[in-house]
């Protein structure tokens, strides 16, 4: 369902995120964001110049290179456009990322190695929609190997011996619904679950 319709409105800022996430033919994986900021407006900038409407004042990109452990290989930044001259120098200081595990933690690894005047506001905030991009495609292949084996795609998920991390994350993965009560049968805490 769509939102309620709005009141009568002018729109002055666009914000467009998108990420991708490719399986490289070496065996690893390249997940890759993209983020353009346009104003819809023209404004005077310092170190630009004119900004004119539609044109960007933020446009960064960042690829991810991960393992099938989501451990970063590789990483590699870059500032199109930013408000400053100095913007795209900071891009390199992403490299430090290598060797983090994209999981529990992640958020935390980042903040403490690009927070402030270490990294870039905005770039920084491009990896945490890229890093649930990174679970989708790896999970992703993961089904489609299920298939390409003949397995039937609706048993459930493999028994783990401890709790999925994935449990509790969301409200519909929450340990009481009715998706854990299928998937996960064995930590699933619902009223109706086997004591």
């Amino acid at each position: 369902m769509p939102l309620s319709p709005p009141v009568s409105r002018r729109r002055y800022h666009t914000r467009k995120v998108e990420c991708h996430g490719y399986h490289r033919d070496d065996g690893l994986w390249d997940i890759e964001g993209h983020m353009t900021d346009v104003k819809t407006y023209d404004f005077s900038n310092r170190d630009r110049g004119e900004v004119k409407a539609g044109e960007p004042v933020h446009e960064m990109s960042i690829r991810l290179t991960l393992d099938d452990a989501f451990t970063i290989q590789g990483v590699e930044a870059v500032t199109d456009h930013g408000p400053f001259g100095v913007c795209g120098a900071i891009a390199p200081s992403y490299e430090c990322l290598i060797g983090v595990v994209i999981g529990p933690g992640f958020r935390k690894a980042v903040r403490e190695r690009l927070g402030g005047r270490h990294g870039c506001t905005h770039l920084t905030e491009l990896l945490f929609p890229m890093a649930t991009v990174a679970y989708q495609t790896l999970y992703a292949s993961r089904t489609q190997a299920r298939r390409d084996a003949g397995l039937p795609e609706d048993e459930p998920f493999d028994r783990p011996k401890r709790k999925p991390r994935q449990i509790d994350s969301c409200h519909a993965l929450s340990s009481d619904s009715p998706v854990v009560r299928d998937h996960w049968p064995d930590f699933y805490t619902g009223p109706d679950a086997k004591r």
